[in-house]
């Protein structure tokens, strides 16, 4: 199966192995994260928030923006909902003593006709970066969406700034790699990296992905997409040994810039 994937992707080798990278608060915030309690398939309560809270304050996080998914019918999410959730946690936090973390809270819009309706009408849209707008929007992982490039250009001309979540792991994308530097270099679509992807986490296809956006010099922001303890663990364990790491913590990525908005 690696070899496979060696021969779709390209057979070059890895980069070479690093030094163990001690944490990341090189980072300071994390922008794609499911900690809050109770609103979709992360954190389901508020003691399992706090946990996953702690274990991202002991690799060096400063300030979350948490991202609950809105989804059509599935995840009827709000900016009351998610708001109020936040606040929740906020203040289980500080009684936890860890109020030295800067909380926030954004969303990750999944691109289908739901989100069309709300850009048409109006709708409020959670953003993080203060007056950067940016907005973090999914599609699915298999099928290609027929209105990419349409909900790019409305979002857009509405003043947001469009960040694709975790581009390495859509399948429709997989041999297509100048589709990804298209849609950043022409559309101006950011793109946001899973960092757990660096380690295999999801698929070794994935890794390879992110392999290729790191070297292409194509990330912009990195993501926990923390959804439970699985992933901060990995994090942990696996992702501050990982060969591509201190490449990828070279770029000039945008997380550091959300310490001030």
């Amino acid at each position: 199966m690696a070899s496979f994937w060696r021969k779709l992707f390209g057979g070059g080798e890895s980069a070479a192995p690093t030094a163990l990278v001690e944490s990341l608060a090189v980072l300071g915030a994390d922008m794609h994260s499911h900690l809050l309690p109770g609103l979709d398939d992360g954190a389901e309560t508020i003691e399992h928030s706090l946990d996953l809270l702690r274990a991202m304050r002991a690799l060096g996080y400063r300030k979350l923006v948490m991202t609950p998914h809105i989804m059509g019918d599935f995840y009827k999410n709000t900016p009351e909902g998610i708001r109020a959730a936040l606040k929740l946690l906020t203040e289980a936090a500080a009684a936890a003593g860890l109020g030295d973390v800067e909380l926030g809270c954004a969303a990750e819009y999944y691109l289908d006709e739901f989100l069309g309706r709300k850009l048409a009408d109006g709708t409020e849209m959670l953003t993080f970066g203060g007056d950067k707008r940016y907005l973090l929007f999914e599609t699915s992982y298999m099928n290609e969406p027929l209105n990419l490039m349409e909900t790019v250009f409305e979002l857009k001309s509405q003043g947001y700034q469009p960040v694709l979540a975790h581009p390495e792991r859509y399948t429709y994308l997989y041999g297509r790699f100048s589709e990804i530097e298209k849609l950043r270099q022409e559309y101006g679509v950011l793109m946001q990296l899973n960092i757990n992807s660096l380690v295999g986490y999801y698929s070794p296809a994935a890794q390879k992905v992110a392999e290729q956006l790191v070297d292409g010099g194509l990330v912009d922001f990195v993501g926990s997409d923390a959804h439970h303890l699985r992933h901060t663990n990995t994090l942990q364990t696996k992702v501050l040994r990982a060969p591509y790491l201190q490449k990828l913590l070279q770029l000039p990525l945008r997380n550091n810039q959300l310490l001030s908005s």
